[in-house]
């Protein structure tokens, strides 16, 4: 209890000072240990013949450590909570899945054969996407590259962690945008469109940090500062999605 005491009071010291003063000027931090185990910091340098010196550290280097550390568990709360809502969306969308409101693929209102190839499928669902994008002031090309991308113009596909339809929704999105039944392929482009936009709309038009909130969520865009998160997944899904948008604007000029 002692040694906590002792390091909460000079932990304090060192905020106070660093709020305070101008210039800042941090006093040393010295942390000794006697020969019972004890440890003992202290703001000067301590004679003591039981006590030895296992570290000097300066006040301005342990104020920058414990932000950085505060900030890595908050983040891992922020991620944590995150995870928690997904999951809680997942199973109340598992949960609903059983009734009329979600529907469930084999109840997608429109879709084409099970066997048939990627142009037949976007052939299908083409004039669905079109309108729909124009709908939300969309490119159409750029609606098309992120079903192909997210789903292969496949209605039914689901991923591991719960995304569903030609727009791989989470259902917290779904339901965030109003989406009633996230298997029929019309409301399913709607909500994903609608969320597209969204994010558009709150990146000023940046399509890089669209794309890659899309696939991370806003937040971890505006975490790494308005730029695309380091994870490899999401910057290969901004890479395939503007790879395919570029083949969909040749293909409509030829």
């Amino acid at each position: 209890m002692r040694n906590r005491f002792l390091l909460m009071l000079m932990t304090a010291s060192v905020a106070v000072t660093a709020a305070t003063a101008r210039p800042p000027v941090m006093a040393d931090v010295f942390k000794y240990v006697d020969s019972a185990g004890n440890v003992v910091f202290s703001d000067k340098r301590l004679e003591n013949a039981g006590l030895r010196l296992e570290w000097k550290r300066a006040g301005e280097a342990l104020v920058a450590e414990n932000r950085e550390q505060s900030e890595r568990v908050r983040e891992r709360r922020r991620e944590a909570a995150a995870r928690l809502r997904e999951s809680l969306a997942l199973k109340r969308h598992q949960w609903l899945g059983r009734s009329p409101l979600w529907g469930s693929p084999a109840g997608a209102l429109t879709s084409p054969k099970r066997d048939a190839s990627l142009q037949d499928r976007r052939a299908h669902y083409r004039a669905l996407i079109d309108n729909t994008a124009r709908e939300y002031q969309l490119w159409p090309e750029l609606l098309h590259a992120v079903v192909r991308t997210e789903s292969a113009y496949r209605a039914d596909a689901q991923s591991s962690a719960g995304a569903c339809g030609l727009m791989q929704l989470m259902p917290g999105t779904a339901e965030r945008f109003k989406v009633r039944n996230i298997w029929d392929p019309a409301e399913n482009l709607r909500g994903g469109a609608a969320y597209l936009r969204f994010l558009l709309n709150l990146f000023q038009s940046d399509l890089r940090l669209a794309l890659a909130a899309y696939n991370a969520g806003e937040n971890a865009v505006k975490r790494y500062g308005n730029t695309i998160p380091p994870y490899p997944e999401t910057q290969d899904y901004v890479r395939k999605v503007l790879r395919f948008l570029h083949a969909e604007r040749q293909a409509f000029r030829s």
